[in-house]
């Protein structure tokens, strides 16, 4: 059986400098993002590129990092059931946006580069093979409607590390 899955999040703008939206540079782009259950907030924000923190999370590395996550743990389940001894993953993510002339943009590739380091020498082959399986059972990769690369590379513990 076929499951849906709801989420649900609060967020709670924390901008308002004491006139509000008044002009585009009068207001703060901070804000906290809950969801009930967890232990920590997001503190977030836009890019520092629109007048945003720069020590706070922006929309765009959240997506990066849902997508980096989610193939990550993809990737683990597959691996198991492959018989693929995951003793370490890492990935250095990036993503590009670009604007488009009239106040907005999109976001239009992500590059995930995970680094896998296995067990054993005969699992490396396989290892980097997984990477597309893994991909087809991200729920988020299935969710963007802009190309997710992956650039992986996998080491074999004690050997390559």
């Amino acid at each position: 059986m076929l499951g849906e899955h709801r989420y649900a999040v609060e967020l709670e703008w924390q901008g308002d400098r004491g006139e509000g939206t008044a002009s585009y540079r009068a207001y703060g782009r901070q804000h906290m993002v809950r969801a009930e259950g967890k232990l920590h907030e997001i503190a977030g924000s836009s890019d520092r590129a629109f007048h945003g923190d720069r020590d706070r999370w922006n929309p765009e590395e959240l997506v990066l990092a849902a997508l980096s996550e989610c193939h990550m743990l993809s990737y683990l389940h597959v691996a198991t059931n492959h018989g693929v001894v995951v003793v370490g993953y890492s990935d250095a993510a990036t993503a590009t946006m670009q604007e488009d002339g009239r106040g907005g943009g999109r976001l239009v590739e992500a590059v995930l580069r995970p680094r896998v380091t296995v067990a054993d020498p005969s699992m490396r082959e396989l290892a980097d093979a997984l990477h597309h399986e893994a991909s087809e059972k991200c729920f988020i990769a299935a969710s963007v409607n802009f190309p997710v690369r992956h650039e992986p590379v996998a080491v074999v513990r004690g050997v390559d590390d």
